[in-house]
């Protein structure tokens, strides 16, 4: 299987599951995407409740009941949506931090520490300012719907106002909002839960124990992990605990890890079986192949995802956002200390937390803890974070009753507009700043983990274009892969607008989709040892279709090389080694597919249309140009 599977797109999906659609930048794009379909429900559920307030209430509180013999769960539908779907959601929320623990930016553990102690100011903070508001009103209690961000919102701003903001901004805000969902969840199964019952609590934590167990054995059946989930959350609802903790956990206990080139070889021999026998036993071996081949955490990320942020939020804001708001309701909210300390916690207390506790870090590490934007970028995700709504309702709606219930969703949703504006009057300022300062505040100088395992050696690299530029783009090739034909027009546009990049070829033959591969690339290697690798590499990409031995042969001719030097290099494989040194590489570096590049070391996982490479390509210049040279 090659790279892309989107065609002319240039979507660049890899065969090995690394590809534009798993790591960060698919979570990004899907929770960025829902924020529209969250405000949509948010004004739904505010004209639904100014309509017909008791209408919106008698919905919601409708009794629900499952069944199973003479056991049944019995819960207001308002809370089947907060303490089930939301379940989903946070399990969501647990694989995505997972897989960024295990493949992603916080693989490097020492990284892990700046959004932990981010995230945590960033909660610690709006409570005290919530505390300062409430103190000697009686209302303490509900400190806790003032401490989490709502990542869907708060990313689906950045997105509208941050759109020159690198995209490294909006994956340090996600890391922090995945340690302030995780500390928001326990705050809830410890604070804001029944009386705890002790024997169904340790029915949920044996069934999550179980999991582990079974996921260490390298147990891949759907079917015993949903079963063990729902006892868990069962038992969990049953002991006094918010059950919601169950959908984290199980999300961190989904382990995710790059596909082997080995497993996609398998994978793609099973397919091959099936087809030339279509029988229903080589169907399921094949399916089954191919399941093995990705990474669960991947798969259910693939699944749910799109669920929890399109369907399972905006129903969680329709359940809980309805609230009346008149004239008077207004007045009496903004003198209360319930909708002052929210409001403020959000808009004031999240931005400068998240970035006091940045900023100082990094003074107190020496630097060795920093952000991976600049100040100006750190200082808009921190005003982005103010956004507190899902948790932050679902906190007030088992903190406060009534009219405190109502004035805590004022805050939250007048939270919502401030850090709308505080993000938009950041972005605002950065945006004036003279070219290289807001370049420093947006991109700093932070180094950034190196993907390309095997640094380019201009002694032994394919290099074209200047030796000493700037930015240096890797690409792992297949010369019988369509999509790398397909990039090779983008790239040569590439490198004739940026005359300041040097272009590296490095070969990845998919031997066992691409029969050719590997003959083709020997050939290009033979003609490199009369200096005419690229005069050989563009044939070969020119035609890809007739990469046969006489087709080999006819190109060295045309190229005027010594054809009998060319044919004794062919004969014994002289080139044979140096491609197995690049294939390494590529399994060193994660690479499983092609067309795969990398961007001055970090792996470029857009689509590599020129728009997208483009972009990647003037950060990277960008950022090389504010540190200095070593």
């Amino acid at each position: 299987m090659t790279e892309s599977s989107a065609g002319a797109d240039h979507s660049g999906t890899t065969a090995g599951g690394a590809d534009a659609h798993t790591p960060f930048r698919s979570f990004l794009r899907t929770e960025t995407g829902s924020a529209a379909v969250l405000l949509a429900a948010v004004v739904a559920a505010l004209v639904w409740a100014n309509i017909s307030l008791a209408s919106y209430e008698t919905v919601w509180r409708t009794d629900l009941a499952l069944r199973l013999g003479s056991y049944g769960v019995t819960l207001e539908l308002r809370e089947w949506v907060n303490s089930g779907l939301m379940a989903v959601f946070f399990f969501v929320v647990g694989l995505e931090a997972r897989r960024e623990f295990d493949m992603g930016e916080l693989r490097e553990r020492r990284r892990v520490a700046l959004p932990f102690v981010a995230g945590i100011c960033g909660m610690l903070l709006p409570v005290g300012i919530f505390l300062a508001f409430n103190a000697g009103h009686g209302t303490t209690h509900g400190w806790g719907a003032a401490m989490s961000t709502d990542t869907a919102f708060a990313l689906g701003m950045l997105a509208l106002l941050g759109k020159r903001l690198p995209a490294a901004v909006r994956m340090f805000v996600l890391s922090v909002a995945v340690v302030d969902d995780f500390v928001a969840l326990v705050v809830i199964g410890v604070a804001y839960s029944d009386h705890i019952v002790l024997p169904g609590l340790l029915v949920s934590v044996g069934a999550l124990a179980v999991v582990l167990v079974i996921t260490l054995a390298g147990l891949r059946r759907g079917g015993a992990y949903a079963l063990l989930a729902v006892v868990a959350w069962v038992a969990m609802l049953e002991s006094g605990v918010d059950p919601i903790v169950v959908g984290l956990a199980m999300g961190l206990l989904t382990y995710a890890y790059p596909a082997a080139r080995s497993d996609l070889e398998r994978a793609s021999g099973l397919f091959r079986l099936f087809r030339e026998q279509p029988t229903p036993e080589l169907e399921r071996s094949a399916r089954l192949g191919l399941a093995s081949a990705i990474s669960p955490n991947e798969r259910l990320q693939r699944m749910y995802h799109p669920w929890s942020s399109y369907v399972i939020v905006p129903l969680f804001a329709l359940a809980n956002a309805g609230i009346r708001i008149t004239g008077s309701e207004l007045a009496n909210a903004f003198t209360s200390p319930i909708t002052l300390g929210i409001l403020c916690g959000f808009v004031v207390g999240k931005p400068v937390a998240i970035f006091g506790a940045s900023w100082l870090a990094t003074r107190v590490s020496g630097g060795r803890l920093r952000p991976p934007v600049g100040w100006g970028a750190t200082l808009a995700g921190g005003a982005s974070a103010g956004v507190g709504f899902t948790v932050s309702l679902l906190i007030a709606t088992l903190a406060f009753r009534g009219d405190q219930l109502e004035e805590a969703k004022i805050g939250t949703l007048s939270g919502l507009i401030g850090a709308f504006a505080v993000t938009w009057a950041v972005t605002a300022v950065i945006g004036r700043l003279p070219k290289h300062r807001r370049n420093r505040a947006l991109l700093g100088t932070t180094e950034l983990i190196v993907d390309l395992a095997v640094p380019v050696d201009p002694e032994r690299d394919k290099v074209r274009g200047p030796m000493e530029a700037p930015v240096t783009v890797v690409e792992y090739g297949d010369f019988e892969c369509p999509y790398c034909g397909q990039a090779e027009p983008i790239v040569r546009e590439l490198l004739a607008d940026f005359g300041d990049v040097r272009y590296v070829w490095r070969h990845l033959p998919l031997t066992d989709v691409h029969p050719q591969a590997q003959l083709a690339a020997e050939a290009s290697e033979a003609a490199a040892e009369q200096n005419a690798f690229w005069e050989m590499h563009d044939l070969l990409l020119d035609h890809q279709d007739a990469l046969r031995a006489p087709d080999l042969h006819r190109y060295a001719a045309d190229l005027g090389l010594d054809m009998e030097r060319f044919r004794r290099d062919i004969r014994h494989r002289r080139g044979a080694a140096r491609i197995a040194e690049d294939v390494e590489s590529a399994d060193l570096s994660g690479v499983s597919g092609t067309p795969s590049f990398f961007i001055n070391g970090r792996r470029h996982r857009g689509a590599y249309d020129i728009g997208h490479l483009s972009a990647a390509v003037r950060e990277a210049r960008q950022r090389a140009a504010l540190v200095p040279p070593s």
